[in-house]
């Protein structure tokens, strides 16, 4: 070692660079990496898994199940920490890595720091063929973790150790840039891995990252501003990029002070306390009655941090055709949708300077009193279908029960599926930023996994509340392997897994659109001569959880009071009913696919009401 370098292989290296790098969080330095997950196989655990031995301490590894799960996890943890920090996910070369495909996607659709770590066959070729390499005869250099291209945000591959100095800060830079915010994938050869090169000791000195505020153009602002003073019926649309920015206290001041009616998108929940006066619902397909009905009389739309992807939208129907948008987005590509006027800059600093540009300028009153009275109706709504009555067990009244018991700091996670539009439409936000419904890309088998991530973030910072999980049967059969992470690694979650015999909120679309009920519930699956239902009780049980099989509302409200009391993961199960007790209000036009050819009388009548409604769609780009 000379005095100013240090001799380390590439894996020792990429280690102790991650281990070096800080970020500020509400006046805290921590490390920027809150540690990883992995699975260890030949192309990874001979010399990554070295290295991470010996920052064990530094850098937690927490040792997954399933390298899907894992990349859920770590979006997860990053959700929680509102892109902050990561995790790093580590895998073998071949199946292993590839496992991590779709964790990835859901990373880069959410636009979630990840950064991925996987192993690749050897740079020399000297062995090839070797354990789990796709060939491809005319291109070798083509492998299958070129497949990450199209999923990452940031994509290279290790061929010589001094690479790391020049890729290692660029994958920092990306996962914590606002706008280009995703994951980051680093291949690694199993030769380089262990391959040394003499490395400058400045390249490892501490480094305390802070994620850079863009402010707006001052021209774009005063544009904004000018067409918000000549709305007469405004409204906010509040996405997700609210709280990444953490600007949900200006969103509030500028919706008091400018008397503007606000509604969320799903990303966007627990921008605003559930009784706040502005505060008129969900939007969009998922949404409410309240929050649709203004959309569509509205005349300016200011959408803030929002990508306006079709569930907020209705497929571009949930607004008139003459309204004017006006989008406040970090990212040009969102703040440009649909012909919006742009204001391209962070959300906090971007509301700052149209409610400064504003003065006092108020909406009309008579305005905000129609928002109210709607916003009124729908609430009365949500409570008659969440009151458990005689009728069958429906997903709302048990979202009502945990709503009711539930601490206000505990965070609520649910993804694909029926749960993500009750919770949407039903969860009643008791703090700021504490509902995680991964619709981005509407992930089966998230919900357990980026729980277990979730509640990893959430220990460090709020030990001692419950981050509670919403699934069902089909996807909890999907991915369950993360209840025994959870309780391997002393991170208690509780699970609420409700029961309806299959992919029900498919089989309710596929009835809805004039079809017969095919292959999503088990019952109707015409490869099973006998169907039987799973024993979640004694599957959860296995995994070393608390769980417990109860018949109604009142059981599982017993049954939560427990799991709130206990102290490792608990699984409650409950069967609900496949076609009743869904909410059938609060939906805007969805667009998809129906035959335009069909011997289905049924099938070709939903498909000319269907049709009847694209009258409204906008045609913008």
């Amino acid at each position: 070692m000379a005095d100013n370098t240090l001799r380390l292989t590439t894996a020792q290296a990429i280690i102790k660079y991650l281990s070096n790098q800080f970020i500020e969080v509400d006046g805290q330095e921590m490390r920027v990496c809150g540690g990883g997950f992995g699975i260890f196989g030949h192309g990874n655990v001979t010399c990554l898994g070295e290295a991470l031995y010996d920052a064990k301490d530094e850098l937690p590894l927490y040792r997954g199940q399933n390298e899907q799960s894992m990349g859920f996890a770590a979006a997860g943890y990053a959700k929680q920490w509102l892109r902050q920090r990561f995790m790093f996910c580590t895998a073998s070369a071949g199946p292993g890595t590839t496992n991590l495909l779709t964790s990835a996607a859901l990373a880069h659709a959410n636009r979630l720091p990840m950064l991925l770590l996987c192993g690749d066959t050897f740079i020399t070729r000297l062995p090839d063929p070797v354990l789990q390499q796709l060939e491809h005869f005319n291109n070798p250099a083509l492998g299958v973790n070129d497949a990450f291209k199209a999923v990452s945000r940031y994509w290279d591959r290790i061929t010589h150790p001094a690479q790391i100095i020049q890729s290692l800060p660029a994958a920092l830079a990306t996962m914590l840039d606002p706008t280009d915010c995703g994951p980051a994938f680093i291949g690694l050869p199993q030769d380089v891995q262990g391959w040394t090169f003499d490395y400058p000791a400045e390249f490892f000195e501490k480094r305390v990252h802070r994620i850079r505020r863009q402010g707006p153009d001052l021209t774009e602002v005063a544009e904004a501003v000018a067409l918000l003073r000549s709305a007469k019926r405004p409204i906010i649309i509040a996405g997700g990029g609210v709280q990444y920015s953490r600007a949900v206290t200006e969103l509030t001041d500028f919706a008091v002070t400018h008397n503007i009616p606000v509604v969320e998108t799903i990303a966007g929940r627990a921008n605003l306390m559930q009784d706040h006066p502005l505060n008129i619902g969900p939007i969009g397909v998922t949404g409410s009655d309240s929050a649709n009905a203004i959309a569509e009389q509205a005349d300016v739309i200011l959408a803030i941090g929002t990508r306006l992807q079709d569930f907020t939208t209705g497929s571009w129907t949930a607004f008139a055709k003459d309204a004017k948008i006006i989008g406040l987005n970090v990212g040009r590509h969102d703040a440009k949708k649909h012909m919006s006027l742009p204001v391209v800059g962070d959300a906090k600093l971007g509301i700052t300077a149209l409610s400064d540009a504003l003065d006092a300028h108020k909406s009309p009153s008579i305005w905000v009193d129609f928002a109210q009275a709607e916003r009124a109706k729908w609430v009365a709504y949500t409570n008659e279908i969440t009151t458990p009555k005689n009728g069958p067990n429906s997903y709302s009244q048990i979202i009502r029960v945990v709503n009711d018991l539930c601490d206000p700091r505990d965070r609520i996670v649910a993804a694909a599926g029926g749960l993500p539009a009750e919770v949407t439409a039903h969860w009643q936000t008791k703090d700021i930023g504490t509902v995680d419904v991964e619709f981005g890309f509407s992930c089966m088998g998230y919900e357990i996994s980026g729980g277990w991530g979730a509640r990893i973030a959430q220990h460090e910072r709020e030990p001692d509340q419950d981050t509670i999980i919403f699934t069902g049967d089909g996807s909890y059969l999907m991915m369950n392997s993360d209840i025994y992470s959870s309780v391997l690694t002393q991170r208690k979650l509780i699970i609420c897994l409700l029961d309806n015999g299959g992919f029900a909120v498919i089989n309710k679309l596929q009835n809805n659109t004039g079809n017969e009920s095919f292959n999503n519930l088990i019952a109707d699956s015409p490869t099973v001569p006998k169907p039987f239902a799973v024993d979640f009780q004694a599957h959860a049980a296995s995994m070393g959880a608390n769980a417990e099989t109860v018949s109604n509302p009142a059981e599982f409200g017993e049954a939560f009071k427990r799991a709130k009391a206990a102290d490792i993961t608990s699984v409650i199960v409950m069967q609900v009913d496949a076609y009743d007790g869904w909410t059938d209000q609060g939906h805007t036009w969805w667009e998809v696919g129906t035959p335009h050819v069909t011997t289905n009388p049924k099938v070709a009548a939903k498909h000319a009401e269907i049709e009847a409604e694209r009258s409204k769609q906008r045609k913008g780009v």
